[in-house]
C-alpha cells in the first residue's frame, strides 16, 4: 500500500497521517503596524496556532502604475494604496519573523514579487506560501522553486490545467509542494466553498498534500475539509474583530482559532477505519446483539419451530440471530427449558 504524501517544515510533518496544520494568516491585517502585528502573534500563540503567515509586499516591484486605478471588491481605495499602506519594511518584517519564532511558532510568508521572494530568501524562511493570484505566475514560481524550500500554494481562480503547469514548475526543481483549494471572495458564501473542487484537486494531484485556504465566516468549511482528508487549514487571523484591517471580515479571532486547532484534531482522529466492529464495541455487542433462545419448554425429540424458539438479547449466546433460519426444523437432542440460549450441541 502506497504511503500517504507529506511535506516537512521546520520539523513539522504535514500530511494525512499527522494532525492538521492550522495556519493563522495575519497577512496585512496589521495595516503596516509592527506593534499590532506582534499583538496578533501573541494572540495566535495563545490560541495554539503552530504557524503564522505574513504577506510580503514590496509595492514598486509588485505592481505597475495601473494598479493605482484597480479597486478590490472589499475596498474603496486602490489595491496599490492598500498595499502601500499595509506593507512592512524589511527591518520590521525581519523583526516580526524573529518574534514569531521566539514564541516557538513557524513563520512563513507570501511573496508577491521577485523582490519580496528575495527578501524572504535572505531571512532564510523555512517555506514559502504562494497566493492564488500567483498560482499562474509561472516566472515567479520558477524563481521561488529554485530556493529549494517547501511551498504551500493556494489555487483559487485557477483550473486543473493551470494548476498542473504550476505543479510541473515545482516538480522540475524537486520542490516539496502542498496544494490548497481556495475561493477568492472575501467573505466566501458557503455555497461557493465547493468541496467537490477540493477533491478534484486532490484526485488530479494525489502525490501532493492538500488542504483548504478558507475565507468564510466560521470554522465549518475547515472542519468539513478535514473530514475529507485536508491536512492544511488556513484562515485569516486577528487578535480581535474590532480591528480595521482589510481582511478582518473573514478572519478568525483567538477563540475561533483555538476552537479550530482543537476541533480539527478531533475530526482528524475520526477519519479512516473500516466497516467492521471495533474491538472496543465488544462490551456493547454483548448486550445489544440477539441470539437464538427457547421461548417454551422443549422436549428431547421436538422440532425447533417459530413456536418454541426466537431471537432475544443479550448477544452472549452461541447462535447469533443471523443464523436463526438455519436452526428452524432441527430436532432437539435434550430437554431445554424456556428462556435458555441455544447451543449447537442442543440439536441435530
Amino acid at each position: 500500500m502506497k504511503a500517504n504524501p507529506y511535506i516537512e517544515i521546520s520539523g513539522r510533518k504535514i500530511g494525512q497521517d499527522f494532525p492538521p496544520l492550522v495556519i493563522a494568516e495575519i497577512g496585512i491585517n496589521h495595516e503596516g503596524s509592527l506593534a499590532v502585528a506582534k499583538e496578533m502573534v501573541d494572540a495566535a500563540h495563545r490560541a495554539g496556532a503552530e504557524m503564522v503567515k505574513h504577506q510580503t509586499h514590496i509595492v514598486e516591484d509588485e505592481m505597475s502604475k495601473a494598479a493605482k486605478s484597480v479597486i478590490p471588491g472589499n475596498a474603496d481605495v486602490s489595491i496599490y494604496d492598500i498595499m502601500e499602506r499595509c506593507a512592512l519594511n524589511e527591518a520590521d518584517e525581519l523583526e516580526l519573523k524573529n518574534y514569531v519564532e521566539s514564541k516557538g511558532m513557524i513563520f512563513i510568508s507570501t511573496p508577491f514579487s521577485r523582490a519580496a521572494a528575495e527578501r524572504l530568501k535572505s531571512f532564510d524562511v523555512p517555506a514559502y506560501k504562494i497566493g492564488s493570484g500567483e498560482c499562474n505566475n509561472y516566472p515567479l514560481l520558477d524563481h521561488i522553486a529554485q530556493f529549494g524550500k517547501p511551498v504551500i500554494m493556494s489555487t483559487g481562480m485557477n483550473t486543473i490545467e493551470s494548476v498542473r503547469k504550476a505543479v510541473n514548475v515545482f516538480k522540475s526543481h524537486n520542490t516539496p509542494l502542498a496544494l490548497l483549494h481556495t475561493t477568492n471572495l472575501y467573505p466566501t458564501p458557503s455555497h461557493l466553498v465547493r468541496f467537490g473542487a477540493m477533491m478534484e484537486l486532490h484526485e488530479a494531484f494525489p502525490d501532493h498534500v492538500f488542504g483548504l485556504s478558507d475565507h468564510t465566516l466560521n470554522n465549518n468549511a475547515c472542519l468539513g475539509a478535514v473530514a475529507l482528508g485536508a491536512s492544511i487549514l488556513e484562515r485569516h487571523f486577528t487578535d480581535h474583530m474590532g480591528r480595521k484591517g482589510p481582511d478582518i471580515v473573514c478572519s478568525m479571532d483567538k477563540k475561533a482559532c483555538k476552537d479550530l486547532v482543537n476541533s480539527s484534531q478531533e475530526v482528524w482522529s475520526m477519519r479512516g477505519g473500516t466497516k467492521a466492529p471495533a474491538k472496543e464495541e465488544k462490551v456493547t455487542i454483548d448486550f445489544a446483539f440477539a441470539t437464538v433462545c427457547s421461548i417454551k419448554n422443549i422436549k428431547a425429540g421436538d422440532e425447533l419451530t417459530m413456536d418454541n424458539i426466537w431471537v432475544k438479547r443479550p448477544g452472549t449466546g452461541k447462535i447469533l440471530a443471523e443464523y436463526f433460519n438455519d436452526v428452524l426444523g432441527k430436532v432437539a437432542l435434550k430437554d431445554i427449558e424456556e428462556g435458555e440460549q441455544l447451543d449447537y450441541s442442543d440439536f441435530k
